[in-house]
């Protein structure tokens, strides 16, 4: 499905927002909307993306259409890689922001902070982590969406981010990427070793992965728990979109966690509004020309991958 844009400025920046109908990846494409760039919001389901934008054009948000894109199936990638080539033959900003949790949850979705009361950000997260179960199919739907269809994408659109003057894409990231949650030493010196790392060796480590989760040997073999998938995808990305950092360097590529975010993923827990969470992401999709890349970014500011 696609829809009319009221904007046709040759110098206009485009960008496409994945997993753009809700939570983080909504409030992003407002924000960037706000600043004056066409966006592109992408989103599985057809009638919640159409719906998305209907929304934000109700709050003022002019240039913006939907565009249908699940990350997991190459011939929905392909179908808005041909769009956006015909429709404006170049991408300046990509926002990798389409995720799952890879969980089940083990109570019903709860929209209220009462639960929360007096809990701190560590104390949530452990209330998290407690209340979801982790199946072998959805640790292995999780590495299939965050890490293999947000990659799929990424590489798809290459192309037409090379066809812009300044070529952005920013990765949303999570302190559950960080490499200190890797207890297997030769593991986490491997993911760290962008110098030496491939993209074949990433497949072999996320296999091994996979293996020691079917085998119930996560904590024995060093690997992260509770949320393993996830923070396994993110470890990846965050080391694939360093690598692709170093492949282009003319592209600005970057990883941003917008914090501890309330939405769906969280099980409404965390300590910051979607609107907040957006903002430090588009804080770094709209950095200065010639900017850091392959960099990872906490809450706006440049930390570390670890």
């Amino acid at each position: 499905m696609e829809g009319a844009i009221s904007s046709g400025r040759p110098n206009t920046r485009i960008a496409v927002v994945t997993g753009g109908n809700k939570g983080i990846g909504f409030e992003v494409c407002r924000q960037l909307g706000s600043h004056g760039v066409t966006v592109v919001l992408t989103a599985r389901d057809e009638t919640r993306g159409a719906e998305a934008v209907e929304k934000l054009r109700s709050l003022g948000v002019a240039d913006l259409i939907f565009h249908q894109l699940d990350i997991t199936d190459t011939s929905s990638i392909a179908t808005l890689v041909d769009f956006l080539k015909i429709r404006f033959g170049k991408l300046d900003i990509l926002v990798n922001n389409a995720a799952i949790g890879g969980v089940e949850f083990l109570q019903e979705l709860d929209a209220s902070e009462e639960k929360f009361a007096g809990m701190d950000s560590d104390q949530m997260l452990e209330w998290m982590v407690k209340n979801v179960r982790e199946p072998i199919d959805g640790a292995k739907k999780g590495l299939q969406t965050n890490y293999y269809g947000t990659k799929h994408v990424t590489e798809a659109l290459l192309p037409l981010l090379q066809s812009s003057s300044d070529g952005r894409i920013v990765t949303i990231s999570s302190q559950f990427g960080l490499l200190r949650l890797i207890s297997n030493e030769e593991v986490r010196q491997e993911f760290s070793d962008i110098d030496n790392l491939t993209e074949e060796r990433l497949d072999e480590l996320l296999d091994k992965f996979l293996e020691d989760f079917e085998a119930d040997a996560l904590e024995a073999r060093g690997w992260p728990t509770g949320y393993s998938a996830y923070k396994v995808a993110k470890a990846a990305m965050n080391a694939y979109s360093r690598m692709l950092a170093r492949r282009h360097p003319a592209l600005r590529v970057n990883c941003a966690h917008p914090g501890y975010v309330r939405t769906g993923l969280t099980m409404s827990s965390g300590v910051l509004t979607p609107e907040e969470g957006a903002r430090n992401v588009v804080k770094v999709a709209l950095l200065p020309d010639g900017g850091p890349t392959g960099k990872y970014f906490a809450q706006g500011e440049e930390a570390s991958f670890v």
